[in-house]
């Protein structure tokens, strides 16, 4: 790390540069995007100095591509954040945008009680492109890091800053990889939206909490995952639903959670529970809500204790799975977890 020369009351900010097109350049042997280090990011954009904050980056080496993102790696960042806690106003992490969203998620759960910001950001294009969106991102992420009212910090949670909006890490999802606009969020407000000055939803951010930061050290990746689609077969669904050593299942069904009602299909999803696998249900669509027996083609999935996921994302459901199967908790302490909003994850009401 570069430690820097600290001045009495300058806000303080920690950069942590896991990779991605945000830190890419082409190589001009290959013409392939290469990954370069925070070094050459600080050199193209020479205007975070003007923010006066005081800096301190800790760096991947090598830098790392987001599709290569693992549960291990999402563990890493919050004990990093865990270490330098008490020494930084706020967090900033430079990010592949493929895979953010997951990261953003499980960090959301690992790090409870949280009461700084910790704002994950990238870009679409490498920063040494002239028409970049990463001087941007980068500059409004580290404001918002840094925002404060009082001596509270204005957004206490992990959100993903990209192309003038704040997100709910959460909440959000990728959705386009052509437009700057990379990301959003269906179910929930943006937290802030960036234009000639940052205007806050505050009506939408999490309080901050009165309790210590505690940490989680530990995910549980036993998970499986079945989208449903019309013509899907008997031997496709068991051999999601039997993959060796999996705990539970992510169901990824129509509209507000229907599926098929043929009875080989409810037959195989009674014994998986049987087994005491949970199957946790979440609708394909990015907007909307599960609403399990609200029709026929999915009252029987509620009768036989499929979970309900709500409005959950795919990348929120599979940390919050992760997280809690970690935790050991009974079978119904887990169920009911799954259907309680932890992080402002979910709304069930």
């Amino acid at each position: 790390m570069n430690k820097p020369n600290r001045k009495q009351g300058k806000t303080r900010i920690l950069i942590i540069y896991t990779g991605g097109t945000v830190g890419m350049v082409i190589d001009a042997g290959t013409g392939a995007l290469k990954p370069i280090g925070f070094k050459e990011i600080r050199d193209n954009i020479p205007e975070i100095v003007k923010l006066g904050y005081e800096f301190e980056v800790h760096a991947f080496n090598p830098p790392m591509d987001s599709s290569n993102m693992h549960p291990k790696v999402w563990v890493e960042l919050a004990l990093i954040i865990e270490k330098e806690y008490d020494r930084y106003d706020g967090f900033v992490i430079l990010h592949g945008s493929d895979t953010m969203a997951f990261t953003a998620s499980a960090l959301s759960f690992l790090l409870e009680n949280l009461s700084k910001p910790v704002v994950l950001t990238g870009s679409q294009l490498p920063i040494g492109e002239i028409r970049t969106d990463a001087k941007e991102n980068i500059i409004t992420a580290l404001e918002i890091a840094a925002a404060r009212k009082g001596s509270k910090a204005i957004v206490p949670e992990v959100c993903i800053y990209f192309d003038y909006q704040l997100f709910r890490g959460n909440r959000s999802k990728k959705y386009n990889a052509e437009k700057f606009e990379a990301f959003y969020s269906m179910n929930y407000p943006a937290l802030a939206e960036a234009g000639i000055s940052i205007k806050y939803h505050r009506e939408y951010i999490i309080r901050h909490s009165e309790q210590p930061l505690k940490v989680h050290r530990r995910l549980d990746s036993s998970v499986a995952v079945l989208k449903i689609f019309p013509g899907i077969t008997e031997a496709t669904v068991e051999g999601v639903l039997q993959t060796p050593g999996v705990k539970a299942v992510i169901l990824e069904t129509f509209g507000s959670g229907n599926a098929t009602t043929e009875p080989w299909f409810i037959n195989c999803l009674r014994k998986a529970i049987k087994r005491g696998v949970i199957l946790l249900d979440i609708t394909q669509c990015d907007g909307g809500a599960v609403e399990l027996g609200r029709y026929e083609t999915s009252m029987q999935l509620k009768e036989m204790g499929v979970v309900s996921g709500y409005d959950m994302t795919f990348e929120a459901a599979l940390g919050k799975l992760m997280f809690l199967l970690a935790q050991k908790h009974s079978r119904a302490r887990l169920k009911e977890l799954l259907e309680t909003s932890l992080r402002g994850e979910l709304t069930n009401a």
